[in-house]
Order: structure tokens, then sequence, then C-alpha cells
């Protein structure tokens, strides 16, 4: 069971991550059919996200690590370290205190919802598109997203959504959202990982290590294939269909808890 369980949860947070429908909502859901123990629970989601990140490190590997003598090597780069201070300052003070007020499964819910309705109302809106090139972007939107990304201490936000809606608000075109969305992940979600690792150090058996094994292969597969597809799939259509499904998602966790 425990290795349908790494495979189960690794695919959940493969799929989930960087699409705009919060893993965390999703993982709350299926551990009440695939877990294991609390404090294994905690180094499992961190190993899975390393998976994820992985993915991105390989599918964009060319703009995140281009040759050195390029005039822009460092440029994203020096974004992504102002985007990523606002979550670690957050993180570093009250980071334990959210997750303890607010990991619940209504909070989720409600987030859930209520995050699907402002993905509808941008997307009825439209935001006027001014930036299509990341290394243009301003250091002060680069701030400013992220302080929007911070929004993602509350689980079922999302940070993928919050990060996109963030940037569309702030003139980005979608694609750009959705990359730069996938770019902010990497330091955001390694910074966040190594503290759960400091935090909660776990010992760990051989079978352990099998477990954790799956689950990252599991959901650095799954992310690499999700990634691809995502960035095919909103160079043409809209996050419509991810706004109405975060609804549904919501209302089904809402009636399930309610039980």
């Amino acid at each position: 069971m425990d290795f349908l369980s790494a495979v189960v949860l690794g695919l959940v947070e493969g799929i989930t991550e960087f699409l705009p429908v919060s893993s965390t909502g999703h993982l709350i859901l299926f551990n009440e059919w695939f877990s294991f123990a609390p404090d294994f629970t905690k180094m499992f989601d961190v190993v899975i996200q390393f998976g994820a990140i992985l993915a991105v490190l390989v599918v964009f590997a060319k703009k995140l690590f281009p040759r050195p003598s390029s005039p822009s090597s460092f440029a994203l780069w020096k974004r992504f370290a102002v985007s990523v201070t606002p979550a670690l300052v957050l993180g570093a003070l009250f980071g334990s205190k959210i997750q303890a007020a607010l990991f619940d499964p209504v909070v989720v819910a409600i987030a859930l919802i209520v995050g699907g309705v402002i993905l509808l109302v941008v997307e009825h809106r439209k935001p006027k598109t001014t930036l299509t090139d990341l290394g243009k972007l301003s250091y002060v939107k680069a701030f400013a997203i992220g302080c929007i990304q911070c929004l993602a201490f509350i689980p079922g936000t999302s940070r993928s959504a919050a990060t996109i809606i963030g940037a569309m608000l702030l003139g980005a075109s979608r694609t750009a959202a959705t990359e730069y969305s996938f770019f902010l992940a990497v330091p955001t979600m390694a910074a966040a990982s190594a503290y759960s690792i400091i935090k909660n150090p776990v010992a760990l058996s051989g079978s352990d290590f099998v477990i954790l094994t799956i689950g990252f292969i599991t959901a650095f597969l799954s992310a690499l294939i999700v990634i691809r597809l995502f960035l095919q799939y909103i160079r043409t259509k809209t996050f419509a269909p991810f706004a109405y499904y975060r609804i549904i998602i919501g209302v089904v966790i809402l009636l399930f808890f309610a039980r």
C-alpha cells in the first residue's frame, strides 16, 4: 500500500503543482485514502516537490542556464531573487503560525473557490498586455509579483495561480506569466523544502528511501509532461477551465468534509 501511495501522491504533486489548481488542496483530499505516518509525510512532500522542481530545470534549461558570456545570463535570476524575498521573509517570520492556523480542509476549499472566481474575473477583464519578454520585467513588478505570491501561504490558494494572476494584472502576457510562475517555483519551493527538512528531521529506513525514490521519480515524470502540455495549451487557450475546476473541487471538498 505504501508503494501505491507513493505513486498516487507523486502523480498528484506532479500534475497539480504547476497548474493553477492548488497541489495542497489535492494532496489533502488524496491523503484521506493514500497517506503515511505524519512525520514521514512531511519528508515525502519535500522530496516529491524536489522532483517537480527538477522538471522545471529540465524543461527550461536553456533559459535558466544560458551561456555565461550572454548579457542576460543572470537577468532572470536577479528578478527571481527580488520576487522570492517577500515569501522568504514572511515564511521565516510567520510560516509555522500561518500553517497551524489555516491548514484546514474548509479553508482550502474556500480558497479554491475564491481563487477560481478571481481567475474568471481576470480572464473576463483581459488585462492589457505590456510585457512578453521576462528579461524586461522591472524589479518593481518582480517584487510586486513576489508579494502577491505570498497569498499562497493560505492553503488552497495555489502558488502558481497567485503568481500567474499577479503577473497578468501587472501586464504580463498569459505565456510570460505562466513561464515566470514556473521559474519562480524553483527558488520558492527549494527554500520551503530546505526549511521543512531542517525543521522536521526524520530517521529513514531502507524501505523509506525506496518509497521516497518512487515518489520523486513519479512527481518528476508527471510534472515534466504537464509543464510541456500546459505551455502548449496556454498559447491559444484561457485559464477559464481551471477556474471552473477549482470551484468544483472546492465544493467537493466542502461536501466531503461536511459528512
